[in-house]
C-alpha cells in the first residue's frame, strides 16, 4: 500500500558529515571503517575502494582495486579485516586488508552462484559466508577452505538475508515476497518456516537478536516487524515510505529502526513502544456503518431501490465502510502510520491526540538511497545512492 504524504519533519535532524564521491556507477554497498576515519565500497563500476580521510578533510581512496567484474555486494569483518566481496557474474573473492588500510591481499575466490550475488554475510563465529544470487539460490561456505557447506533454493532472486549465531537459523527474503527460516548444521539445512505479509517484493531484512525480532522492508514502501521469539505470530506494519524500502539498520542500544528508501528518505523509528497489529480488512457485501450496498451488491441495490456505492477500509478496525462513513482522516503512529491514512468516522472520535503523537521522525537525503550502514560507536550513518555518491550523516541528534 503507498504512503501518503509525510507529516514535516522535526528540527531534530541528522548532519551532513562528509561527501564522498569519485565512482563512476552506483556504489552498491558501503561501510564505515570502525575507529578510523575510513569507508570502504563497492561499486558497479568493478571497483573496491577504501577511502581514508586526508588531513586536508577531504576523503580519497588509499586503495583503488578493479575486479573482473561488477561488484554487487559486500561484507566487511572489523576484527579479522576479512572482505568479502559478491561480483555479478556469481563469484565470492576474499580479501585480508592491511592494518594501516593502505593495502588489500586476495585470499581466494570461488563460483557461488550461476549469477549475480545479492546478498553476503561474513559469520566469524562458524567460519562460514553466506550469500544469495539471482539464480534462486542461497549458499553456504567455509570461509577457511572455500568449500561449499550446501544450498537451498528460494522462490525468487534474494537480497534480504540475515543469520542468528545463537540458534544458527538463517533469514531469507526473496522477490516473491516470502520470508523463509532455515536452520543451518555444518553441512546440512532444514526448513523451520516461511512467512509472507508484503504485496511487494522482500528488499531488505535486520535481525534485533536481543529482542528476536526481524525487520522486512519491501518494494511496496512498507517495513513489517516480525516477532520472531514471541512464537505468536506478530506482525506490525510501519508505513512511512513513498518509494521502495531500500535497506534497513537497528540502533540496538536504543531500539530505534533506521530505514532508507529510493524517496530519499531516512526515517528513525522508535521501536521502544509498545505497537499494535493492523487488523484484517473485513469482507462485506455492503457499508458495515450504515448498510448502504456496494456497487456489485445488486440483489440489495434492486431490493433497496440504492445506488452502489465503492467500498472503503478504516485502517483503524478494518470494517469495510463507504465513503460516507469514512470521510476523515488521522494519523495512527502506534499501528505504524506516521501519515493521515482513512478511517470510519467512529474511529476518528475515538483516537486521542496522545494516540497521534509521531513515534518515527522524518529527515530528506537528497538522494535515492540504495543502501546504508550504521556505526552504533559513533552515532555514524552512512548512505550510497544511485548518484554515485557516499554519504556520512551524524545521527546523534537523532539516534539518541
Amino acid at each position: 500500500m503507498a504512503a501518503e504524504p509525510q507529516p514535516k519533519a522535526l528540527t531534530r535532524k541528522p548532519l551532513l558529515l562528509h561527501r564522498v564521491e569519485g565512482s563512476q556507477e552506483v556504489v552498491n554497498m558501503a561501510a564505515i571503517v570502525p575507529k578510523e576515519d575510513g569507508v570502504i565500497s563497492v561499486s558497479e563500476d568493478r571497483t573496491v575502494r577504501v577511502w581514508l580521510k586526508r588531513d586536508s578533510g577531504q576523503y580519497w581512496p588509499s586503495i583503488y582495486h578493479a575486479m573482473p567484474s561488477p561488484c554487487s555486494c559486500m561484507s566487511f569483518n572489523p576484527e579479522t579485516r576479512r572482505l568479502s566481496i559478491g561480483l555479478d557474474n556469481g563469484t565470492i573473492s576474499e580479501f585480508i586488508l592491511s592494518e594501516d588500510y593502505n593495502k588489500m591481499t586476495l585470499v581466494k575466490s570461488y563460483q557461488a552462484h550461476q549469477s549475480r550475488v545479492m546478498m553476503i554475510l561474513f559469520v566469524l563465529e562458524m567460519e562460514w559466508v553466506l550469500s544469495t544470487g539471482q539464480d534462486k539460490h542461497f549458499t553456504w561456505h567455509c570461509s577457511e577452505s572455500g568449500q561449499r557447506l550446501g544450498g537451498y533454493r528460494t522462490n525468487a532472486g534474494a537480497c534480504g538475508l540475515q543469520f542468528d549465531v545463537e540458534t544458527r537459523h538463517v533469514f531469507v527474503g526473496d522477490h516473491s515476497g516470502q520470508v523463509t527460516i532455515l536452520k543451518l548444521e555444518q553441512e546440512s539445512c532444514s526448513l523451520v518456516t516461511t512467512f509472507k505479509g508484503h504485496t511487494g517484493g522482500v528488499t531488505a531484512l535486520c535481525w534485533d537478536p536481543v529482542q528476536r525480532v526481524l525487520f522486512s522492508g519491501s518494494s511496496d514502501h512498507s517495513i513489517i516487524m516480525w516477532d520472531i521469539g514471541g512464537r505468536k505470530g506478530t506482525a506490525i506494519e510501519l508505513q512511512g515510505h513513498n518509494d521502495k524500502v531500500q535497506s534497513l539498520s537497528y540502533a540496538h542500544h536504543t531500539r530505534q529502526l533506521i530505514s532508507c528508501g529510493a524517496d530519499g528518505g531516512i526515517v528513525v523509528w522508535n521501536m521502544d513502544v509498545e505497537r499494535q497489529e493492523t487488523p484484517e480488512w473485513l469482507d462485506s457485501d455492503s457499508c458495515q456503518k450504515c448498510d448502504q450496498p456496494f456497487f456489485w451488491n445488486f440483489k440489495q441495490m434492486w431490493d433497496s431501490k440504492k445506488i452502489g456505492l465503492r467500498q472503503h477500509h478504516c485502517r483503524k478496525c478494518g470494517k469495510a465502510v463507504c465513503g460516507k462513513c469514512s470521510s476523515k482522516r488521522s494519523s495512527i503512529p502506534l499501528m505504524g502510520f506516521e501519515f493521515e491514512v482513512r478511517v470510519c468516522d467512529s474511529c476518528h472520535e475515538s483516537i486521542t491526540d496522545e494516540e497521534r503523537a509521531p513515534t518515527a521522525t522524518f529527515h530528506d537525503s537528497k538522494h535515492n538511497i540504495v543502501h546504508v550502514h550504521f556505526d552504533a560507536t559513533r552515532g555514524w550513518l552512512l548512505t550510497s545512492g544511485t548518484d554515485k555518491v557516499i554519504k556520512l550523516w551524524d545521527m546523534t541528534p537523532v539516534v539518541s
